[in-house]
This record gives structure tokens, sequence and C-alpha cells, in this order.
């Protein structure tokens, strides 16, 4: 039997054939030129050889390439902050007003009043203090840049204290010590993995120390035979040894949801009212904002922050300062947070809620996929209530022939795309993450998932 893949044509006598030659009025000659040379090297490695139409595949290939690589995904996992899908949506307010910055020219750094030079960090500084208390505050690119900031300001070219139980890696492996090391500080590690006490923390003061530092273990937690010193203590105790204490609280809770069953995770005013003398946390967690890094504390401790070379290098951009005075605004009234904010929204839907928009979500899905319901649990997310349980209502899809893991893909290509769940043989559809508004959304692309 002849191998057909021995017969692929030249780059060049495909260019001539007349379909894809029409592609050059339409498409750059380059953008053209290397999806036949994709096509080509595809038929080489296809089993079946060359496609049945040329011109289709270069035309299918160019259409992909057209696309957006970032673009909108529907959520249908039940995963709240799913770093892997951009973390917070934002509440519409925030969206508007980032668009309305975006648009045209803003005041970044311009004082409307006086007509002279602004500062940026101005536009949330306000925001910041009033939802937390705090005495001052500042708005940087991320968490981990807020970090290195502050490290870098308070600490660089001495040691740091930090308990060897919070030495963890946040995800993406970047870790603690890595950051702690890249802002000058050296690296004093005290206590045991499970076991810190306060008398760890009072043997290793000394004048070489420059700052204690303490990280929420956020996306795990420590139990049985375990000790942590009082916050409040150890606050007291860096007073009087005249060291800056700082709290990285991760997730940056501003409200507290203890009411809808989820604990765990402080409470950034808490961490402040405990005696930290900066807190840090990050602005597109359970804030619900854009990402960023932000720190409130003492005023002198956040100037040293502020005026440090290293804030240009993480300073936040006019979009994400847009974004997160928007969300912070929201705050004023914490009853309105939990309703506009489309993440603290998703964490307290009840049981009936999620039971209701489950059914009205399975009358939409095609019958050929049999939807069905069943319950099941959601998950917060980006390392926030790691031990929160979540009930929820699921809708299970029966794959037939395409099998759970053939249909989850179609979904994930298709356009809009949806990101479920494979679990049981089935493929799981979680309504705490999907608008109800897209319902009808999903329902389409079940069925071109179908069709092809």
């Amino acid at each position: 039997m002849t191998d057909r893949r021995r017969e692929l044509p030249s780059v060049d006598r495909l260019l001539l054939e007349p379909e894809i030659r029409e592609l050059l009025h339409t498409a750059p000659r380059l953008a053209v030129v290397d999806a036949v040379r994709e096509s080509i090297a595809a038929a080489r490695t296809r089993r079946g050889g060359p496609p049945e139409n040329w011109a289709s595949d270069v035309r299918e290939r160019l259409s992909d390439r057209a696309r957006a690589s970032l673009r909108p995904v529907l959520n249908a996992t039940g995963v709240v902050l799913h770093t892997n899908l951009g973390r917070a949506p934002l509440a519409p307010v925030a969206v508007a007003a980032m668009a309305a910055v975006a648009a045209g020219y803003s005041n970044l750094e311009l004082d409307l009043d006086t007509g002279t030079r602004g500062s940026r960090s101005d536009h949330c500084r306000q925001p910041l203090r009033g939802v937390t208390g705090a005495e001052d505050a500042l708005a940087v690119n991320n968490a981990a840049g807020a970090l290195l900031l502050a490290l870098s300001a308070l600490a660089s070219g001495r040691d740091v204290l930090i308990s060897r139980g919070e030495l963890i890696e946040i995800g993406g492996s970047f870790r603690i010590p890595d950051i702690l090391l890249r802002s000058g500080a050296a690296l004093r590690e005290i206590g045991t993995t499970n076991r810190t006490h306060l008398d760890d923390y009072r043997r290793a003061l000394d004048v070489g120390v420059a700052a204690v530092l303490t990280v929420h273990r956020s996306n795990f937690e420590q139990r049985g035979f375990v000790a942590t010193p009082d916050s409040a203590e150890l606050a007291a105790l860096c007073r009087e040894a005249e060291v800056p204490y700082v709290v990285d609280v991760g997730s940056g809770l501003l409200t507290d949801l203890s009411a809808w069953g989820l604990r765990g995770e402080p409470l950034v005013s808490g961490a402040l009212a405990a005696g930290a003398d900066l807190v840090l946390f990050s602005g597109d967690k359970l804030l619900g904002g854009p990402q960023a890094g932000c720190i409130v504390g003492r005023r002198a401790m956040v100037a040293r922050c502020r005026e440090h070379p290293v804030a240009r290098a993480v300073r936040a951009d006019k979009m994400t300062l847009a974004g997160l005075e928007a969300t912070l605004a929201l705050y004023r009234d914490p009853a309105e947070a939990v309703r506009e904010i489309p993440v603290l929204r998703m964490l307290t839907l009840t049981s009936a809620d999620l039971a209701g928009r489950a059914g009205r979500l399975a009358v939409l899905c095609p019958a050929a996929l049999q939807p069905s319901l069943q319950p099941g649990e959601s998950a917060a997310g980006g390392g926030s209530f790691p031990e929160a349980h979540l009930p929820t209502t699921l809708v299970t899809l029966d794959a037939g022939g395409l099998g759970p893991d053939g249909l989850a893909l179609r979904l994930r290509l298709g356009d809009p795309a949806v990101v479920a769940r494979v679990g049981n043989g089935r493929v799981l559809l979680d309504p705490r993450t999907l608008p109800e508004e897209s319902f009808a959304a999903v329902a389409a692309a079940l069925v071109e998932a179908l069709r092809e």
C-alpha cells in the first residue's frame, strides 16, 4: 500500500492552488505561507495522510490564528477564584471605570485643583484607608510586588524573621523565601514546621533584625500538634523591640463572611487591629477587584515603601487603579459589596439558589446529553478558604460516544469557550460560577459540540 504522506505537495505548489491564492487577498502573504507549512507538517504526522481539502485546512488555520489568544471563558467548574481563568470577575462598576480611563486620557498624575503634577498613588489611598482603618495605603501591581517592595524598603541588607511553618509556595513555583531574598533581605528561620512560639521570636530579636514577617498559609491548613503565637502578642513584642511587624494576609478579605459559614481567612482590619505595622494582600482574590497588591498600615512604614525605587518598578497602571477604586467604593456598604461584587455573590449563594439555577440550566441542555442533577461541592479557589465546604447542585451530562473528556475538549475549543469539570464518567456543570445570563450560551455551546 502506498503511503500518501510520500506524495505531499510543496509549499509553492499549494500556493498556486486557486482557492489558496484567493486567501492572499484577505490575509498577509506571510500568514498564508505559515498556515500552508503548518498544514503540510500536520499531514506528514497525521496517520490518514493529507486533508481532504487543502484550502479548507489552510483557511481554518488562518481563522484560528486570527482569534485573540486571550479571550472570555464561561467557567462551569464551580471554582470561584480560578487562577487559570483569571481569578476574580469584576463588578460592573469596576469594568465601567476601567473602560472609561482606558478609552482616553485621565488625571492619573495630575492634580486637577492646582493643575500641577499629582501622584498616581493618591487614587486608591483614601479608599483603602477607609475600608481597612489604616493610617496610610499604597496599591501596586500585584501581591508579590507588594511583598518585594515592603521587604526592600524595610529590610534590605538585614535579617527578616519568619517561622519555618510559613515558608510557603504561593503558586506558579513562586516561593516566599525566593521573594524575600530578591529584596536584599536575609532570611532567618525560627521555630519548626509545625510549632513556633513567641519565645522563638523573642530569642531571635537582636540588632541584626530589620523586620518580622508572618504569612497566612492560605492554600492549606495545619492541624494536630501545632502552635502559632497570638498576633497581638507578637505585635507587642515587635513594638517593644522597635522592629516592624509585617503581615501578609493573602486573599484580602475586607468583610466578614462567617454568616455564610466561611471562616478561616483573616480580615485585613483584624490584622491591623492586632497591631501589624504593615498588612499586605491581593486585589484580585477575595477583595474581588483587578490584579493588584495592597500595602496598608502605619504612615511612616507606608511612606518608606512609597519612596523606595522598587515602587516605580511595581507601580499599578491607570486601569488597575480605576478598577480597584471602584471596587473598594462598594465596601462602604458591606451588604452592597456582597450583592455587587461577583466573587462575594458567588460565595454566598444558598443551596436553594443553586438548586434553582441548576434546574433552569438543565432544562436548556440538549436532551441527547441526558441532563440530570446531583449534589456536589464548589471551591473558593485562589488559595482562599481551603477547608470550606460549599454545597452546590451540579448539572451532569452523559457524553455518550464522545466520552466526557471528548465533550469537555469540544466545549473548551468552542466559541464561547466553556470550561467544565469531568467526574464519574460525566461532564459536570456547576451553576455557582455561571452567571444566569450565560445559561443560553452554555446550552448553545453544547448543541454545537454535539454537531461537530
